[in-house]
C-alpha cells in the first residue's frame, strides 16, 4: 500500500438488474477491481442463487462490502402490496417520485414500510443485514423519501452506513456538472437528518455523470479518484448488456464502457498514480 494512500469503496450499482451484470460485476470483485456492490432485492436477476454467487465472489476478496441497492422507481415493482402511489401496477418514474415528494404527496409510513421488506427480502436472500444502504437513482435523497429512508435503515440494518452523495470538490468545479450540482445540494439535507440519528455515511462521493454522451470513461475516473476522501465512495455501473437490460434501463453501452475500462490495465496504474486503494 501507498505512504499516505486514500482508501475508497468503489462500488458497482445494480446487481440483480440483470444477469450480464450480475456476471461482470461478479468477475471485477474476484480481480480485485471493486470492492462494493449493491443489490437490488427487486430486481429480475436477483435470488438464492444470484445472492449466493455474489457471497462466493466477495470471500475472496479481502474487503468487499454487500449492501441494499433500495428502490423505489419504474420500471420495477414495490415488494408491498398497498405501496402507493404506482403506475400500472409499478413504481413511479423517478422524476414523478421527485415531484410527488416535493408536493407532500408521499406517505412516509408507506415508504418506511416498503423499505422495511426490502431489508428483510436481502436478509433472506444473503443471510445477514446490509453492509451499507443506497439508493437506486439516488432516492434515498428526495423529499418525502429521506426521512422514512432513514427511520428504515436505523430499524432494520443499525449497523449499516448510507450513502450520501456530494462531492468533495472547489464550487466552481462542482457547479460544472449540473446533474451532480443537484445531488450535492439534495445532500445537504440527507447528512443532517443521518447524522441526527447516529448512521454513517460516507465523507465523500464520486462517479455522477451524463450517461446520454456515452463519454470516455478514463478522465472521468481520474476526476472521480481526484475528488475522493478516505472513506468515500465511487458509484460506477459496470455490465454486459443483455436482452434483460435493455428491457429495463437505458443504461447499456457505457455499462460495458465502464466494465471494459475497470477490468483493464489501465486503472490499476491510475490508481496508484493517485495513491488510491480499494480497502
Amino acid at each position: 500500500m501507498a505512504a499516505n494512500a486514500t482508501s475508497i469503496w468503489l462500488c458497482a450499482d445494480d446487481y440483480g438488474i440483470s444477469p450480464g451484470v450480475n456476471r461482470a460485476i461478479r468477475d471485477l470483485i474476484e480481480r480485485g477491481r471493486l470492492n462494493a456492490t449493491s443489490a437490488m432485492v427487486v430486481g429480475p436477476a436477483i435470488g438464492r442463487e444470484e445472492a449466493s454467487a455474489l457471497k462466493a465472489a466477495a470471500a475472496s476478496s479481502p474487503r468487499c462490502a454487500i449492501g441494499l441497492h433500495v428502490t423505489l422507481t419504474a420500471p420495477f415493482r414495490p415488494l408491498t402490496m398497498h405501496f402507493r402511489p404506482i403506475d400500472g401496477g409499478m413504481l413511479l418514474p423517478f422524476p414523478k417520485l421527485f415531484r410527488a415528494g416535493l408536493t407532500g404527496r408521499l406517505d412516509p409510513e408507506v415508504i418506511r414500510t416498503e423499505l422495511l421488506v426490502q431489508v428483510a427480502s436481502f436478509g433472506d436472500l444473503f443471510g445477514r443485514a446490509p453492509d451499507f444502504v443506497d439508493g437506486h437513482q439516488h432516492v434515498q435523497l428526495f423529499p418525502g423519501v429521506r426521512d422514512a429512508f432513514i427511520a428504515a435503515v436505523k430499524q432494520a440494518a443499525p449497523k449499516a452506513w448510507v450513502r450520501q452523495c456530494a462531492r468533495n470538490q472547489p464550487l466552481l468545479d462542482r457547479l460544472r456538472t449540473p446533474k451532480a450540482l443537484f445531488l450535492d445540494l439534495l445532500s445537504t439535507q440527507f447528512r443532517s437528518r443521518a447524522a441526527r440519528a447516529e448512521i454513517p455515511f460516507n465523507p465523500s462521493f464520486g462517479g455522477a455523470y451524463d450517461f446520454s454522451g456515452e463519454p470516455d470513461f478514463a478522465p472521468l475516473m481520474q476526476r472521480f479518484l481526484q475528488g475522493a476522501s478516505d472513506g468515500g465512495v465511487i458509484m460506477c455501473h459496470p455490465g454486459l448488456v443483455d436482452d434483460v437490460l435493455i428491457s429495463l434501463d437505458p443504461l447499456t453501452r457505457q455499462r460495458e464502457r465502464e466494465y471494459a475500462f475497470l477490468g483493464g490495465e489501465q486503472f490499476p496504474h491510475l490508481l496508484a498514480a493517485n495513491k488510491v486503494t480499494l480497502g
